[in-house]
């Protein structure tokens, strides 16, 4: 090497390629360092897929773009979305222009119902074109926001939907409807359960992607459980290598050439080198079995893969389609309860939010990352004593009713890996009411299959049935949790102390707050710290 250059290690990436042509979309120093998939070479990851390794939400840094997009301003879109879809087209047109003129109000009312029917008689007919593709722009915006007729919106209202951000830049797993039915029938998620729908025998493919499903849960479970144990061994490693690197230390003695014998500490390290040992090859062997485990799990993969490319089917899962549109249509109406507002077109008349209120994916995200941050376990569920945090699916549903659900805890052909699905109303009044409300929904749900039949004795739901029962109330039981569950969320995570002690106790141990949190509430009212007190006796008493 010339006495004048640099070392090798001296240089960074950037200088190290300053003297070769690139092109901007070569690479560079952040790509060969970043653990991507695509910096790997493998395929960017899908919002769909679970990935155990993903510990928070992202930090949302931008809700809306700066300029909005002119397609709403153009005169044809309404004719746009019309066109193609024939009479039930017609008939909506038909419907809504008798709503919107009408003088009379009991006239108005009954033109007001023909346009909820009729729209949703329309929509029926675009689903399988949204699924295939090949709709248009305007299509996806009237299924996605129910945004009919642009001019039933203001200026302003319309430059708020102009500049929501079409993509999924956050690759989490929020969907607004017509992102949601490609998925569906793309087969990336399967449709949502419902008791009416049956899988034919016939249809291998459905059943081989119910496998597939299954199988996939048992190998993110196994590799994540894998990752644990490896890493657990890696520390009992790392303990027992400063163990042995302290028996090598010894003080000199006085006047002599040699070493002092092993000290007091030295000798009690090397008595419990022993078991240390011994539990390093416990260790192994679990590490082996979940090896084994994962590779079987890997090999079931491979194979239902093979089936599934196999096999002659169709791509588009239209009967899946057509199926999730009756689930979505009876969502849209659980969102407004019984005596809510069902109209389904957006309009002036009745959307009141401001940009920061409305359900678009950006501020769910926001708001989910928010809860997680008070209830650290509210998308976590515990298998083989390992806690996956899953966040659910998130369906926007464009309605202006105010309840977010839980439609399903999770997939019923992997209760391992799957996500759970929650549906949340775009145009709620209080968009976090409805979050924590589906959240709520979701904690209990989760918290009753993990119980199974002892769920009205044990865990979570088991303790607070019993004090339901104790206080002689009437009415759906999970609709008190709910509630009560939002009071914890909004009131006694800044320690206004709300609920009743036991309910309180019972959220304290199975809902418990980061540590952050709690030391806060420690400072605020004894209570709490009695509450702080009683982890670090279970802790102590290894019940915890």
């Amino acid at each position: 090497m010339a006495p004048n250059s640099p070392d090798i290690e001296d240089l960074d990436v950037d200088q190290l390629l300053e003297n070769i042509s690139v092109t901007p979309m070569d690479i560079n120093s952040q790509t060969m360092y970043s653990k991507a998939r695509e910096a790997i070479g493998e395929k960017a990851r899908d919002p769909s897929e679970v990935d155990l390794a993903i510990l928070s939400f992202p930090k949302v840094t931008k809700k809306y773009n700066k300029e909005p997009h002119t397609i709403f301003d153009t005169a044809d879109f309404y004719k746009k979305v019309l066109a193609g879809f024939g009479e039930p087209a017609q008939r909506l047109h038909t419907s809504l222009t008798k709503y919107l003129t009408a003088k009379d109000q009991k006239d108005k009312g009954v033109f007001r119902q023909q346009v909820i029917t009729n729209y949703w008689n329309y929509i029926s007919e675009t689903v399988s074109s949204i699924a295939a593709g090949t709709a248009e722009k305007e299509n996806k915006y009237t299924l996605r926001y129910g945004l009919l007729l642009p001019t039933l919106l203001t200026p302003d209202q319309k430059n708020i939907f102009a500049k929501i951000v079409d993509g999924n830049e956050y690759c989490e797993p929020i969907y607004y409807l017509d992102e949601w039915i490609t998925a569906i029938g793309s087969g990336k998620i399967s449709p949502s359960t419902t008791d009416e729908v049956r899988v034919s025998k016939k249809q291998n493919n459905e059943r081989f992607q119910q496998l597939l499903q299954k199988a996939s849960g048992k190998k993110q479970s196994a590799e994540n459980l894998l990752r644990s144990k490896s890493e657990e061994r890696g520390r009992l490693e790392d303990a027992i290598r400063d163990q042995i690197s302290g028996l090598f230390t010894h003080d000199s003695i006085p006047g002599v050439m040699a070493k002092a014998p092993y000290s007091e500490a030295q000798k009690r390290s090397i008595s419990g080198m022993n078991e240390k040992l011994k539990k390093l090859i416990s260790m192994d062997k679990e590490l082996s079995r979940f090896l084994n485990d994962y590779k079987r799990a890997e090999g079931d993969m491979n194979s239902l893969n093979n089936k599934i490319e196999g096999s002659d089917t169709e791509s588009l899962n239209l009967s899946g389609v057509n199926a999730e549109y009756d689930t979505i249509r009876q969502m849209a109406k659980m969102t407004c309860g019984r005596k809510g507002n069902h109209f389904p077109v957006l309009s002036r008349e009745y959307f009141r939010s401001n940009a920061n209120e409305i359900g678009i994916r950006e501020n769910v995200l926001a708001l989910m990352s928010w809860i997680e941050s008070i209830d650290s376990q509210a998308f976590c569920r515990q298998y083989k004593s390992q806690l996956n945090r899953i966040p659910p699916f998130v369906i926007l549903v464009p309605s202006y009713g105010d309840i977010g659900f839980c439609w399903e805890p999770f997939d019923r052909y992997n209760r391992i890996t799957s996500r759970g699905r929650i549906v949340i109303p775009m145009y709620a009044r209080n968009i976090k009411l409805s979050l924590l409300r589906a959240v709520a929904d979701l904690r209990w749900q989760v918290a009753k299959e993990k119980a199974s039949y002892y769920w009205m004795e044990e865990g979570l739901t088991g303790n607070y049935y019993q004090w339901y029962q104790k206080e002689k109330l009437k009415g759906d039981v999970k609709d008190y949790f709910i509630d009560s569950y939002m009071v914890w969320m909004l009131k006694e995570s800044e320690g206004i102390q709300k609920l009743p002690r036991e309910i309180r106790e019972v959220f304290w141990r199975y809902l418990p707050f980061p540590q952050n949190v709690k030391d806060e509430l420690k400072k605020r009212a004894p209570v709490y710290q009695e509450l702080c007190q009683r982890d670090l006796n279970r802790q102590l008493s290894d019940g915890y």
